[in-house]
């Protein structure tokens, strides 16, 4: 058992971690979850503790290479894992990759709508308007889509979580950002919306802000050498893994209290329910 001590004001407080992921993992056995931006990063990473707690997986991502070398690994280790080949952007992609997984699975009960993109990074009058419209267009619609998608099978069993990926950028001005902070500010009113919405239908819509991760996204963000993000210290960065352990907290009873807004492991007291060590 992990044991965890923070001090704030001179209270401590005892964080028996281990116990409260173990109850988590239990309530995902045999679930099946679906997770888009699949072949990298917190998608990735969040694939691995998924299958560690016995959920049936379906990924989905545009680099096949990628998916089929995680899905190989996955499946050498016992899990039950799909992998299609998707632009989150694109409708009918995302259509038929849910198709395929009730097909095989004949039930959805997470979706973690990952797949997201950065660039392009550049002021509002420098940047390529086709490039920005993507992104939008990814980390928006692609958002929407998968929504739109498993909504009509979570509302059938009148029960499923949707996890949208925030960002401490829906409350900032970052320049260069203006494409993600938009977009991601609309993925935040999709999570309140469909709280709003469904709710009392069984559908619970939580998103989560996990502050500055280790992954390749980072890599753009630092080559681009704008706005103060960009200038972090490597160790201020937390693991893709840790963030899918935030996930993992989100898909169980506990994130439940979080439903209609977004859960941040940038405090204290949202590090301490997933289990993470204090801010240093």
């Amino acid at each position: 058992m992990e044991l965890f001590i923070a001090s704030s004001a001179g209270v401590i407080v005892w964080l028996l971690t281990s116990l409260k992921k173990e109850a988590t993992m239990e309530e995902l056995n045999g679930k099946t979850v679906i997770i888009t931006g699949a072949s990298s990063g917190i998608g990735e990473a969040c694939a691995g503790l998924m299958a560690a707690s016995g959920a049936r997986l379906v990924l989905l991502a545009r680099r096949e290479d990628r998916l089929n070398e995680i899905a190989r690994r996955l499946r050498s280790e016992g899990a039950e894992v799909e992998t299609h080949v998707c632009d989150v952007a694109v409708r009918s992609d995302v259509d038929a990759a849910i198709a395929r997984a009730i097909e095989r699975f004949e039930r959805i009960d997470i979706l973690v709508n990952n797949a997201g993109t950065i660039t392009p990074i550049g002021h509002i009058g420098d940047v390529d308007p086709d490039l920005w419209a993507q992104a939008i267009n990814t980390n928006v619609i692609g958002v929407f889509n998968a929504i739109r998608a498993v909504l009509p099978h979570m509302l059938e069993q009148h029960s499923g979580t949707v996890i949208n990926m925030s960002s401490g950028a829906v409350n900032s001005a970052l320049e260069g950002w203006s494409h993600y902070c938009a977009s991601k500010a609309a993925a935040r009113k999709l999570t309140e919306v469909g709280h709003r919405e469904y709710a009392e239908r069984g559908v619970t819509f939580v998103g989560l802000s996990p502050g500055t991760v280790a992954t390749p996204m980072m890599d753009q963000i630092r080559q681009s050498g704008m706005n103060p993000v960009s200038k972090l210290d490597p160790s201020d960065h937390i693991s893709p893994e840790a963030a899918a352990r935030a996930i993992l907290f989100l898909c169980g009873d506990g994130g439940r209290q979080f439903a209609g807004t977004d859960f941040s492991i940038k405090t204290e007291e949202g590090r301490a329910l997933v289990g993470l060590p204090p801010l240093g």
